[in-house]
């Protein structure tokens, strides 16, 4: 169930009649990805001549794009920073291993399709707002039988899009036609909470994904809850900054 960090903030606005709609962080968030980004980096490793690594190391490297993904990877293999060209190469591997198979073990977490059919029954738009790449994003959506679930994705293509940058977002609210008060953001991890912090959002993390084992409640996000299927159910709630201790 949804609950209160031990270190909350003050002065969150209860939801009742503001929140519109609702935008979702992909990996860690809707799919467990990291068994097929585990494997995709680890045979651009064996390629390469590099020791594969464990998948919870992988796991942590999830949610900055394939640049830092793929750098974090050979880092730890190798024991020191890749130069530039030799990184631009393991990238452009990596690329093509992944977009193999993008839902070969990947799955969607419990409770996701039950929270987007309760959001769709009360008339609340959702979308998908990700930092991985739309060759990626869009057809991984497609075979997880996500895409017709969500209005759009929206995918940090450019660097400079990525979060936690506040762009992807306050595009989504153009898009969706609504303020960022009134589009809560739902992710996995610092990431995500700086990003709608950034925007002006509301933002609820899951205690599941990828968040590289730090306290969420730490980083004071309005809620955290367990499975997406508690979303329906925000409105009935104060935000854990009004909750008492």
């Amino acid at each position: 169930m949804s609950r209160r960090p031990d270190d909350a903030r003050s002065g969150v606005p209860a939801l009742p009649t503001r929140v519109r709609a609702v935008a979702f962080d992909l990996d860690g968030t809707l799919v467990d990805s990291a068994p097929d980004l585990a494997a995709a980096a680890n045979a651009m490793l064996e390629t390469l001549g590099h020791a594969r690594l464990p998948e919870p190391h992988i796991a942590t490297l999830i949610g900055g794009g394939v640049e830092r993904l793929v750098e974090g990877a050979l880092a730890a293999s190798t024991g020191r920073a890749a130069d530039a060209k030799p990184l631009a190469a393991a990238v452009a591997l990596f690329r093509r291993r992944y977009a193999e198979r993008l839902f070969d073990r990947s799955r969607i977490y419990p409770g996701v399709i039950e929270g987007l059919e309760a959001l769709d029954a009360q008339g609340v738009a959702r979308c998908c707002i990700t930092n991985k790449a739309s060759a990626f994003t869009l057809p991984l959506l497609d075979a997880a039988g996500l895409a017709r679930r969500l209005a759009f994705a929206l995918c940090a293509d450019r660097r400079e899009e990525r979060k936690p940058a506040p762009d992807m977002l306050l595009a989504a609210c153009l898009r969706l036609e609504v303020a960022p008060a009134e589009m809560l953001y739902v992710g996995d991890s610092r990431i995500d909470i700086e990003a709608a912090r950034a925007a002006g959002c509301p933002v609820a993390v899951v205690d599941y994904g990828y968040h590289q084992g730090y306290s969420l409640a730490a980083e004071r996000p309005d809620w955290i809850i367990g499975s997406l299927v508690e979303l329906s159910a925000l409105p009935a709630m104060p935000p854990i900054a009004n909750l008492q201790a």
